[in-house]
């Protein structure tokens, strides 16, 4: 029996992405542990480590959660350890290091590299040196996306680098939409079969740019009278938020969901799936979208750009560009041979991001590392 740890800066992490992978490893007939910040009720462990990670790496309270990491890895001799999250993979890779225990291996996914194309100087200053000195001590570094892929290839010393497909979706749950079920789910929900509805899911912060979906909303208002934007979510920027969309008079347009469990539902009733963000890794929204057949329209940054071709699934928008968002979301409205095609292409190119697909590439990563190969 082999000995597993998973490790991420908050429950949650590891309770919305990785049951399926902690699963594998129990039907494997390993011990798997977690450590990470929280009271989640996690499924299939054998150990939960209540480690006080803080998201900030200059946190003082991150130095406790270093040497807590160090005294459970010791006490505990792992086989594997996968960590997750900026935070946690930089603290278990220093962790792994001080013990000296060259029998673990190491296994770190990077969701997203806080440096990338277009990202502010002081990021590339900080955090790329940390990740290119930790990939030495990393044996398999997993990523998921082309820009961060090429760079941990064509920089990092990590002994093997992959490309793995985000952490899998559940084509189980995210169904392709049918007319009937979204006229129902419309009537339950409250809206009308004449709404044209845009959905988005994600953190309101400054990163998710929420505010530019806002601007987009104002700027169709005239052309598409019967426009919904439903935003599910909460964060820091959701009284700016409002106050912005009272400021513009678009409460009938824009309505604030907040935290969500059943985002499955509110895609099946949408028409359209937008993405503001400045930056992504892979991102799990777009995925869900794409799952229940949604054309798209969002941001060019990394992530967005990997799931969605341009003129293909939906519309690549430069960051900030109002008008040309608009106008996407626009010709979609108005083109139904136009939508029939983005739909039927979201279905097809989801496929191989769907989890049984993710889950060989997993499976295959594991093994190798349970072996020593």
């Amino acid at each position: 029996m082999a000995k597993i740890l998973f490790v991420a800066t908050v429950d949650t992490h590891i309770k919305s992405f990785h049951i399926p992978y902690i699963k594998m490893f129990k039907d494997m007939g390993n011990q798997v542990d977690v450590a990470s910040y929280g009271n989640e009720n996690i499924p299939f462990i054998d150990n939960k480590w209540n480690i006080c990670f803080k998201r900030n790496p200059f946190q003082y309270e991150n130095l406790k959660a270093y040497r807590d990491l160090i005294k459970t890895i010791e006490q505990n001799e792992y086989d594997v350890i996968h960590c997750h999250t900026p935070v946690g993979g930089v603290l278990t890779r220093l962790a792994v290091r001080k013990t000296r225990n060259d029998d673990v291996r190491i296994i770190y996914t990077a969701h997203g590299f806080h440096f990338y194309k277009g990202a502010p100087l002081k990021n590339w200053i900080l955090y790329y040196p940390v990740e290119k000195w930790l990939s030495k001590y990393t044996d398999c570094l997993i990523t998921i996306n082309e820009e961060d892929y090429n760079i941990a290839k064509n920089k990092f010393k990590s002994r093997e680098v992959r490309l793995v497909n985000g952490v899998g979706i559940d084509l189980n749950k995210f169904t392709p939409q049918t007319v009937e079920n979204k006229i129902r789910l419309r009537k339950e929900y409250g809206y009308s079969e004449d709404d044209f509805i845009l959905f988005y899911a994600g953190e309101l912060n400054a990163n998710k740019h929420q505010d530019f979906l806002i601007d987009t909303v104002n700027s169709l208002k005239d052309k598409i009278p019967n426009i919904k934007l439903l935003l599910a979510g909460r964060g820091e920027k959701l009284d700016d938020y409002e106050k912005k969309v009272n400021a513009m008079n678009l409460r009938n347009h824009i309505l604030f969901l907040g935290y969500r469990k059943d985002i499955d539902k509110l895609l099946q009733l949408s028409d359209v799936a937008v993405s503001s963000s400045k930056r992504e890794g892979l991102p799990v929204n777009v995925m869900e979208a794409m799952a229940t057949g949604l054309p798209l329209v969002v941001s060019n940054c990394r992530g967005n750009r990997d799931l969605v071709k341009n003129e293909v699934n939906g519309y690549v928008v430069d960051i900030d560009d109002i008008e040309k968002f608009a106008d996407s979301i626009y010709k979609i409205y108005s083109d139904n041979t136009l939508y029939r095609k983005f739909s039927e292409a979201s279905l097809n190119l989801i496929k191989k991001y769907s989890l049984e697909n993710v889950s060989k590439d997993m499976e295959d990563i594991y093994t190798k590392c349970l072996t020593g190969e």
